[in-house]
């Protein structure tokens, strides 16, 4: 017959009452999250000075697009099998994209952003060098999504890896039939978010994403995105905390005056250069953009007092996305 040692029960009982619980300080406080996560993961904002972002290299499934493939109703090569499409008549040029995507990354290395690479992904996943949709950030961590086109389901489990492998805390996973994708995610305040609904992200992703930023202090409101526009970068992205580019074809009007009524001015991008939203932000009004949309460029440096580098990144665009697309901040400074 066993013994029990009842002394050696209270004496386990006393060591564990003796190392803890130590529910304070919180999990996101600064100086727990650099103890326990190594550094203060996460971004509160869309302008605060950038430290890290992940990216992924373009995929080797771009090589497969072909030009018997083009629809005229969509001015665009589409794939019968819904693998793939790329706008226009011609094939992609595979040299100019990868150097596209290398001067990016090198623009990013020599302002001093840590670049986090994901792995490859199989050749069918053809548009997951936008590493900006799978997730969003907030002051501690990332939210995982749910991406709503099946040729880019799946890319979460690998997104997921990444994060987790660089060292940042997964806060949340969207579940259930919840759509959320990244690039229609915007940090306004650090206790204030905005998210666009629309063909690629739903109210019940809303819904499930509110309910994960609730316990960080973060209020989510949300914007109905007018016809086929898939998400807010492509219509707006905050310069400073009191200056937004926005274009005013595309952006919903209420969230305009949302802005607005927190004292963000708006500037609007040049007519003939639909694309120039879609940058990202080093620092407060220092930015990343296309060389080839000088006319928003120029406004900028000129009226507004903004830093512009400029890179080439054309050819990726007829991918589906741009520069702010292409990247997602793993950090940015936040207190």
């Amino acid at each position: 017959m066993t013994t029990i040692d009842s002394t050696l029960e209270i004496s386990d009982g006393r060591f564990h009452a003796l190392l803890g619980p130590e529910p304070f300080p919180a999990f996101d406080d600064t100086g727990e999250l650099e103890a326990t996560w190594g550094r203060r993961w996460g971004a509160a904002d869309e302008v605060s000075r950038l430290r890290s972002v992940l990216v992924r290299r373009p995929s080797p499934g771009l090589a497969d697009i072909r030009a018997d493939a083009y629809s005229d109703d969509l001015d665009a090569l589409v794939d019968p099998a819904l693998r793939w499409y790329w706008t226009g008549r011609e094939t992609p040029d595979l040299d100019r994209v990868a150097a596209e995507h290398d001067g990016l990354v090198d623009t990013l290395r020599a302002h001093g952003v840590e670049v986090h690479v994901a792995d490859e992904l199989p050749r069918t996943f053809t548009k997951s060098i936008y590493t900006r949709d799978p997730l969003v950030t907030i002051p501690g961590g990332a939210i995982i999504g749910r991406l709503a086109a099946r040729v880019r389901r799946g890319e979460e489990q690998s997104i997921t890896a990444a994060v987790a492998g660089a060292g940042m805390p997964i806060l949340g996973t969207i579940t259930g039939s919840g759509l959320v994708e990244g690039g229609t995610f915007v940090k306004v305040r650090r206790d204030t978010a905005f998210f666009g609904t629309s063909v690629r992200c739903n109210p019940e992703g809303y819904r499930q994403l509110a309910r994960l930023l609730e316990p960080h202090g973060i209020t989510l409101h949300r914007f109905s995105l007018p016809g086929y526009l898939i998400h807010l970068d492509m219509c707006s992205s905050m310069l400073d905390d009191d200056l937004a580019l926005v274009n005013p074809r595309l952006a919903p009007y209420d969230y305009m005056n949302a802005l607005r009524e927190l004292g963000v001015e708006l500037v609007e991008v040049h007519p003939s250069e639909e694309w120039a939203c879609n940058l990202l932000v080093l620092d407060r009004r220092t930015v990343i953009m296309p060389d080839h949309l000088p006319r928003t460029a120029e406004m900028l440096a000129d009226k507004h007092g903004v830093t512009v580098v400029t890179l080439p990144y054309r050819e990726i665009l007829k991918n589906g996305g741009g520069i702010h697309c292409s990247t997602m901040e793993l950090q940015r400074d936040w207190a």
